[in-house]
């Protein structure tokens, strides 16, 4: 009777993708839009985000003067740790030990979100751009930016573009979205907040989140709807799966 729960919990936390045989493309899950949409949305904030250039230093400077109320900081300051390494790992570890029919798809969510994360800090090295707390705001938008491949030199605050935290939370999202489809307007609410944190903490300026949340949905639907990326995890997924029926 175990064996029979067990199983009827596995079948059930099959990805939205899939269908029942685990792994074979469900109907919808072929069509164009389904797989391509993630990117089209990621190619709307990324022109977003350059045409945010033109706002970026008033924006800033707004925020400099103005203190957002206590409940608006307090509600971005919680919601912080969905784009942050740390609150991913808690992330996973509470669907381990809450949702062990879905423990398959672990390894996939960490991936899209830390792969998304570390992408925008790998773009962090090649472009130097002084956050909004440190700059004096004595030149045009593009004094923000400084030498390209800053490496490391600038310091953290030399490494404003794109957010990280934002690319960390979009990535997340979309991983959730994927694994439990009835939060699809809950996680990308999430990870708006984040976006907003950053910006209200003065850490990013507004195209730097738009950049990195792009950011982390390419590398997120990469994982999720490439197909040479996704078998990649499809094939270990499929496997777990197998092992977790057999015991």
């Amino acid at each position: 009777m175990r064996q029979d729960n067990s199983d009827r919990a596995m079948r059930g936390a099959v990805s939205p993708a899939t269908d029942a045989s685990f792994g074979a493309p469900a109907p919808e899950a072929r069509s164009f839009w389904h797989r391509w949409w993630p990117f089209f949305l990621a190619a709307g904030l990324l022109v977003a985000g350059v045409a945010a250039l033109s706002v970026d230093c008033r924006l800033a400077q707004w925020r400099r003067s103005f203190d957002f109320p206590g409940e608006l900081q307090n509600l971005f300051q919680t919601c912080e740790p969905f784009g942050d390494g740390l609150g991913v790992l808690l992330v996973v570890l509470a669907i381990h030990q809450l949702d062990p029919g879905r423990r398959w798809a672990l390894a996939r969510v960490l991936v899209c979100s830390w792969g998304a994360g570390l992408a925008a800090n790998g773009v962090k090295m090649l472009i130097g751009r002084v956050r909004p707390r440190d700059f004096d705001f004595q030149g045009d938008v593009w004094t923000t930016f400084g030498d390209w491949l800053p490496w490391t030199g600038t310091g953290y605050g030399g490494q404003s573009f794109p957010s990280a935290h934002a690319a960390t939370a979009a990535g997340l999202a979309m991983a959730l979205v994927w694994l439990y489809p009835a939060g699809r307007w809950l996680f990308p609410a999430l990870a708006v907040l984040v976006a907003g944190h950053r910006i209200e903490s003065q850490a990013h300026y507004l195209s730097d989140v738009l950049c990195g949340g792009a950011l982390g949905i390419v590398v997120a639907a990469g994982l999720l709807r490439v197909d040479r990326l996704s078998k990649v995890f499809d094939r270990l997924e499929e496997s777990w799966r197998s092992s977790a029926r057999q015991t």
